[in-house]
């Protein structure tokens, strides 16, 4: 399988994407959702990004965590997910109890670039980053 990898973060709504934060991930967190993206091939998989906003020159967000969450939309699961809210909380409860909190959403593009849809630009929420992994057969 072939993956890669686009972040962006967006700076409204309705999905104005604007240059985002340096994004730090490490090379385990990335490893895991590659090998998530793959399990869930040729459905679209996703999650929430955790971690902390450093401020300074150049800000950066440090993501610390990855989690998978179940993709709710059986429907058309193979070009759109859905969160699972009780997922959602729990995780958000969770990093918060560790000092951390939720950043953004990882998703997979299933033999689609990693380039935000105008689907994921209109579900966009303002100041969250976003994750896609194109991943392909290949």
């Amino acid at each position: 399988m072939r993956i890669e990898q686009a972040m962006k973060s967006m700076g409204s709504p309705r999905g104005s994407g604007i240059q985002g934060p340096r994004v730090l991930l490490s090379a385990d967190l990335r490893t895991l959702l590659e090998n998530w993206v793959c399990e869930a091939y040729p459905e679209e998989s996703c999650g929430l990004l955790i971690g902390e906003k450093e401020g300074g020159e150049i800000p950066a967000l440090r993501l610390l965590r990855v989690v998978r969450v179940e993709n709710l939309n059986k429907e058309r699961a193979g070009d759109r997910y859905e969160l699972d809210p009780a997922a959602h909380r729990k995780a958000d409860d969770e990093a918060r109890a560790d000092g951390m909190e939720v950043v953004g959403i990882w998703h997979s593009h299933p033999d689609h670039p990693a380039q935000p849809s105008e689907t994921d630009r209109q579900a966009a929420w303002e100041g969250w980053s976003y994750m896609s992994l194109s991943v392909t057969g290949e």
